[in-house]
């Protein structure tokens, strides 16, 4: 199912996002002070062609410089592309195939405002942690999972 989705996506949505991206990536590319932009461009313009399947999560050990990046991301570019992602969310929403297509592509937006300190993982990688039986009587049995 994913795969199906990520195809229509990519030819409605995906491959336009993805350009948007690249081109972003490639003029923060231009200037040597801006390539770390250009870097999370290009992983985010991956992540916009083919997003079914995967998510974004807060790095830990993300600081103040990305913060700060984020700012000057936002006024530069994110902005823009978040506009994209509204113009295409719209235009997705026309149709009733398009309606849940539309709603990733919103969901996409504040990782297009605030790209730094973000981590494109798969889904599978957010599983809950898993309980463990303590160590009890000096023997250590194999862990119990609540499931």
């Amino acid at each position: 199912m994913k795969t199906l989705l990520n195809i229509i996506w990519f030819v409605l949505a995906g491959f336009w996002l993805w350009i948007a991206y690249a081109v972003a990536a490639l003029v923060m590319c231009i200037l040597i002070v801006t390539i770390p932009f250009g870097i999370a461009s290009f992983r985010i313009a991956n992540f916009a062609a083919w997003p079914f399947g995967r998510t974004y999560i807060d790095k830990p050990t993300a600081g103040a410089a990305s913060m700060i990046g984020n700012v000057i991301w936002f006024v530069f570019a994110g902005l823009w592309i978040a506009l994209a992602h509204i113009g295409t969310a719209i235009a997705l929403a026309v149709t009733i195939i398009g309606i849940p297509l539309a709603w990733a592509n919103l969901k996409m937006i504040p990782l297009a405002l605030f790209p730094l300190g973000k981590e494109i993982v798969p889904e599978g990688a957010l599983a809950p942690p898993r309980y463990t039986r303590p160590q009890a009587y000096g023997h250590g049995g194999p862990p119990l999972s609540r499931y």
